[in-house]
């Protein structure tokens, strides 16, 4: 069996690199590790901090496929994000301009989540501690 430790990164692969920066950057507030532009690939690669231990690769390329959108298309559903206070969060995505769906409560644990998409569409979501 593998010894797996924990989540090392997430690899992103948006649409608008200024966008999805400015979004996962100023929007989000992760700070940037490192940034790499790889002429050969006409492709900038983005390392971001997550928290204490995990890491976010943002990805440009020209002309990236369209990523299906529905919830519930096979692949990766959704990257979630955990939060302490979800109410101030909303709100401080909600003055940034970000659409943000109404707060549920898990029906299993009791606590409280909600949803809002980045610039390429992938939901996204926070979850209260």
């Amino acid at each position: 069996m593998l010894r797996i430790n924990s989540i090392h990164h997430v690899a992103i692969i948006c649409s608008d690199y200024a966008a999805s920066k400015h979004f996962y950057t100023e929007i989000l507030g992760f700070k940037i590790l490192a940034e790499v532009y790889r002429s050969e690939r006409d492709s900038y690669k983005l390392d971001l901090i997550v928290g204490d231990n995990y890491q976010i690769e943002l990805f440009s390329f020209p002309n990236p496929p369209e990523r299906v959108s529905e919830p519930e298309a096979c692949g990766l559903r959704h990257l979630a994000f955990e939060v302490s206070d979800l109410t101030e969060c909303v709100e401080k995505l909600q003055s940034q301009g970000v659409v943000v769906e109404p707060i549920r409560v898990d029906e299993f644990t009791g606590k409280r989540f909600t949803f809002f998409a980045d610039p390429d569409n992938l939901p996204l979501e926070l979850y209260e501690k």
